[in-house]
């Protein structure tokens, strides 16, 4: 497994001193935001990736893999981002979402969002990308196991796979669903996402929240038991989203998450 830092919290920071501290904190490498707001703007890419790469080398990070917001191949500079990333040997791509439009349009939803993958998956094989999609809670497509298992159904995960990420889907399914949803997407899983949720009560209704790792509801050991089970080795992308925190606490917190993942692993 490859211990990379999601840099979505950190975009106010330079690229080179993002890189410089995230390479004392120990990282191995970058989930680099290639997308609107992120490090890197879609127009960008061809340009501003390989230099990317080349300052995060410096430091002796890698990009294995990239968070774009890509969910149709029609999309401006969706190809040119496929074709650079592979370019510069990245090999993973996170898609975007498709929003949950509400009761009576799911099994519309899912086939046009296979009719979007199947075109999809062409630029994967062209360029030897493998692109996935995240599981995320509430009103997205993915919030649900199962429904990201039948979006997949008949597609090579090694073009087009499964990005799950264990605390959105301890939040949608607290007790056995994260469990059950593991258990189904198990051959399709080709990266991860880390990040821990609780439910706290505000102005009198309940909200999740991310909190820090080991804090939260996810049962950490347990999902990379079932990795190291599984034998996944890609990317493992630890997400410091932390909201209203300032800057310095979230750099500070992230080297905690990376030592509580690397002391669960080292012991399993």
């Amino acid at each position: 497994m490859n211990m990379v830092v999601f840099a979505k919290m950190f975009q106010k920071l330079p690229l080179p001193e993002f890189a410089g501290i995230m390479a004392d904190i120990g990282f191995e490498g970058v989930d680099l935001t290639v997308r609107p707001g992120g490090y890197i703007a879609p127009e960008e890419v061809e340009e501003k990736l390989p230099e990317a790469v080349d300052i995060l080398k410096s430091e002796g990070l890698s990009i294995p893999m990239i968070t774009t917001s890509i969910v149709d191949v029609n999309e401006p500079y969706a190809e040119e981002i496929f074709k650079t990333a592979s370019e510069c040997g990245v090999k993973y791509l996170k898609l975007g979402y498709w929003p949950y439009e509400g009761f009576g349009k799911l099994n519309a939803q899912i086939e046009n969002a296979r009719k979007s993958l199947r075109e999809i998956e062409k630029l994967s094989r062209k360029y030897g990308i493998n692109a996935a999609i995240h599981t995320h809670s509430g009103m997205f497509l993915t919030a649900e196991p199962a429904v990201v298992l039948e979006i997949l159904r008949d597609f090579n995960p090694d073009f087009v796979g499964a990005y799950i990420d264990p605390g959105h889907m301890v939040v949608e399914g607290g007790l056995a669903g994260w469990l059950m949803g593991m258990d189904m997407l198990s051959s399709r899983i080709r990266m991860v996402a880390v990040k821990d949720f609780a439910w706290v009560r505000r102005g009198g209704s309940w909200k999740v929240e991310v909190v820090p790792l080991g804090k939260g509801l996810v049962p950490w050991r347990k999902v990379f038991e079932i990795l190291k089970h599984i034998d996944f080795k890609g990317p493992v992308s630890i997400h410091c989203e932390y909201e209203g925190v300032p800057l310095k606490r979230i750099i500070e917190q992230a080297g905690r998450d990376l030592n509580y993942v690397r002391d669960i692993i080292s012991s399993i």
